[in-house]
């Protein structure tokens, strides 16, 4: 339950301080007062968001503390341990904002996302406000109120969720299904075009040696004769080369004893001399391993005249067949690959559509047996707020069952019959203003009585109720108040004086200094508190009794 709230710089409050308890606690005040303060802050604690206009004039900052006990509240608990946020039985939501409107948020002193303190406050506090009647009009609330009420809002979740998966799925399936002729076509061209690339069974580097080996055997004539005529220069002509070098160095070596030059000359003539001796070496070898073949010469032109066809038939280089040849495949293997998927798809689509229809059967029956239960206790709670003739229905209305609804199988509305005489029709087109209002008490009422959050907020909820009713509507929020905790911003003295504990908001100081107050009250105070709000200009002597006579009642 909340146990503390502190606010500062917040509006117009410079500082509040607020303990809370067990039961039932009232808050009311002049209006203008600011009794919204107290709950707006709440509402900032909580993951609502904000700018910085809330920040109280001539202040940097607006920072609000709420400090939950959270020992009867095992999701909660477990929440905080899952995110090494536990601390004890206790949990303190913080929130700062700046006036600049920059926002920070904390949980037990850790920064924090506005996604996760929101996510803690919905299992902490629920609060109905007295615009709740315009939500409930619209049919989605409805039906989550339905299976709030049923106690499967994580089934209806998932009944979505899988809903979602299978339209994924058939989607997917479909497209790839109509795609299927398209794709058999281009298989079949895939698989032309790779066996003509196999068939030539070219090898990595194939073609550059091709091109090499067919520039030696168009030229080998040529080359030979080449090759002679430098050996003969070389080595074998009658004046050559190293006869030459050989005559150098015989004349030289006479004379190399005494002349060191000379001895220098002979050392390059005999590098020399070796050089073309190797030079001659390399001819030879050249010479010999030559042929001119003018066979091999066809067969290799006939080979490159393929592969260059090829190559020109897919607009690629030569050298780059081999890659295409691997595209291709890759290509032919996807193809083969889809045709597997569609398999696999389909049997996902059925084996979804199997478990949306087993949880969507589950989530119907327990919506059926929930709407019974609910239509009686609301019923129940219409007529005592003066509306016994007054019946309502959570109708099902089952869906086309073809294809899967995020909803489930039916669709949820809840309809209403004013009088035993008028016509049963949609709750947004039957009831008035007044008649909605005490509906729309009446379900948040019995709502909350199946409720697993131990705090609720009731802000305004009796707005345009008065007398009796008002009375029937102090009772009731007392009632909840004892399995848990009620807080309630009312301005009907009959509301007022079924609170367990009553804070009194008021407003203090001058135009400059103006700021917010928040008080308990004792029992004499209470007294004149609930004298203020049954009227009159002045406190007279039989307001007081009045109230007294109402705070008695429940003593």
């Amino acid at each position: 339950m909340l146990s503390h709230l502190s606010i500062s710089n917040y509006a117009i409050s410079d500082h509040l301080e607020i303990d809370f308890n067990r039961g039932m606690t009232v808050l009311t005040g002049e209006t203008g007062a600011g009794k919204s303060i107290m709950l707006d802050a709440l509402g900032l604690c909580l993951g609502d968001r904000a700018d910085g206009s809330v920040v109280r004039l001539g202040s940097e900052r607006a920072d609000i503390h709420a400090l939950f006990d959270i020992a009867d509240i095992p999701e909660a608990l477990d929440w905080l341990k899952e995110r090494e946020l536990d601390s004890d039985d206790e949990v303190v939501l913080r929130r700062v904002i700046t006036a600049e409107g920059r926002s920070r948020a904390y949980i037990n002193g850790q920064p924090c996302t506005l996604a996760d303190i929101k996510q803690l406050g919905g299992m902490l506090i629920d609060i109905h406000s007295q615009h709740a009647h315009q939500s409930l009009l619209k049919k989605h609330h409805q039906r989550q109120l339905l299976d709030g009420y049923a106690d499967c809002t994580e089934l209806s979740k998932e009944v979505a969720k899988l809903c979602s998966d299978f339209l994924h799925t058939d989607k997917t399936l479909t497209q790839l299904e109509q795609n299927s002729a398209d794709q058999s076509a281009q298989e079949q061209l895939l698989r032309y075009q790779l066996e003509e690339l196999e068939r030539l069974e070219l090898k990595e580097g194939e073609i550059p040696e091709l091109e090499q080996e067919q520039q030696q055997l168009a030229h080998a004539e040529d080359i030979l004769a080449a090759n002679h005529h430098s050996l003969n220069l070389c080595k074998e002509g009658e004046v050559n080369a190293l006869g030459i070098l050989q005559q150098a160095l015989s004349s030289l070596g006479k004379q190399s004893a005494n002349s060191p030059a000379a001895r220098s000359a002979m050392e390059l003539l005999e590098n020399a001399r070796i050089q073309i001796d190797e030079a001659a070496s390399e001819l030879e070898h050249a010479i010999d391993s030559l042929e001119v073949d003018p066979e091999k010469l066809r067969e290799v032109e006939e080979r490159l005249d393929a592969l260059y066809q090829i190559a020109r038939k897919h607009k690629v280089q030569p050298e780059e067949l081999l890659n295409l040849q691997d595209r291709l495949s890759e290509e032919l293997g996807q193809l083969d690959a889809s045709d597997e998927r569609i398999d696999g798809l389909r049997q996902q689509r059925d084996s979804q559509l199997s478990q949306y229809r087993k949880q969507a059967d589950k989530l119907s029956k327990q919506r059926q047996k929930a709407a019974k239960a609910l239509k009686a206790s609301v019923e129940s709670k219409l007529a005592e707020l003066a509306m016994k003739h007054c019946r309502i229905e959570f109708a099902l209305s089952p869906l086309d069952d073809a294809t899967p609804h995020p909803q489930g199988h039916e669709d949820v509305e809840i309809q209403i019959q004013t009088n035993p005489n008028a016509a049963w029709g949609p709750l947004s087109k039957i009831a008035s203003g007044g008649e909605l209002s005490r509906i729309s008490l009446a379900i948040q009422v019995v709502a909350a009585q199946v409720s697993t959050i131990p705090t609720m907020v009731f802000d305004e909820v009796d707005v345009g109720i008065g007398g009796a009713t008002a009375e029937i509507v102090g009772q009731m929020l007392n009632s909840l108040g004892q399995r848990g905790q009620v807080l309630c911003v009312t301005h009907q003295p009959q509301v007022a004086s079924q609170g367990d504990h009553h804070l009194q908001v008021s407003k203090m100081g001058d135009e400059n200094t103006l700021r917010t107050v928040l008080e308990a009250l004792d029992e004499d105070r209470k007294i004149g508190e609930i004298a203020r709000m049954l009227g009159g200009v002045a406190i007279t002597e039989n307001t007081l009794s009045h109230a007294r006579e109402m705070l008695g009642i429940r003593h």
